[in-house]
């Protein structure tokens, strides 16, 4: 992700403004791509790094902020900044109240622009990243034998291993093993580390502590 150009879309029917968006951005080193309207944008192949939408709220087919509400519902959250011609108080309200960066009256200035679309930037970088960090998770957990992901469990409600060795049934030194490939395979550098780890899989509220989490099924 890193290596990746940063994205941005330009989503506008007017190709005045789609072409010197065009000049501006590629001038500041980011890989822009126009479209006319969100149909054109739907049907292009998009990219797996940082990205932003700058889209104009007025268009012959479709209102930007109907587009940004189906986006929305589809899951696809890369920031959103608002360009429009006709705003008003209302418009921008919604915009931002479903999370657009900026909303932008023409003519803005250009700074105004190149400063919207780097929070923008920074924003789905950090999703992204949040998001990797996510799918490890989860692969990690997912390598982990029935028997580790009970002792996980059991370690996230703060019990001893002499407490989860009682609690399961098995010595105090297989437990001890156990919770050490828990550590290994989890990359956990500490207890409260694992904690953490457990409690955004879902694991505390496991109590019999089975890794019983949805996704996991």
């Amino acid at each position: 992700m890193q290596d990746q150009r940063p994205a941005v879309y330009v989503i506008d029917d007017d190709p005045s403004v789609r072409d010197g968006l065009d000049s501006l951005l590629r001038s500041v080193g980011y890989d822009t791509r126009g479209f006319a309207s969100p149909r054109d944008f739907l049907q292009h192949p998009r990219s797996s790094g940082p990205a932003c939408i700058v889209l104009d709220v007025r268009m012959p087919d479709a209102s930007g902020l109907d587009f940004q509400d189906e986006l929305t519902r589809a899951g696809y959250l890369t920031p959103i900044i608002f360009l429009t011609g006709h705003g008003d108080v209302p418009m921008s309200v919604r915009a931002m109240k479903a999370g657009a960066v900026e909303f932008l009256l023409k003519p803005f200035r250009e700074q105004d622009l190149l400063d919207a679309i780097r929070q923008a930037l920074e924003l789905d970088r950090a999703r992204l990243l949040k998001q990797a960090a996510t799918v490890d998770l989860h692969e990690h957990f997912a390598s982990l034998t029935p028997r580790e992901r009970e002792v996980m469990a059991l370690v996230a409600r703060g019990l001893l291993n002499k407490q989860i060795a009682a609690e399961i049934g098995l010595s105090e030194i297989t437990v001890k093993v156990h919770r050490g490939q828990v550590m290994r395979k989890m990359h956990a550098d500490s207890v409260a580390d694992l904690i953490r780890m457990a409690d955004s899989l879902g694991l505390a509220a496991d109590t019999k502590g089975n890794g019983n989490v949805p996704w996991s099924r």
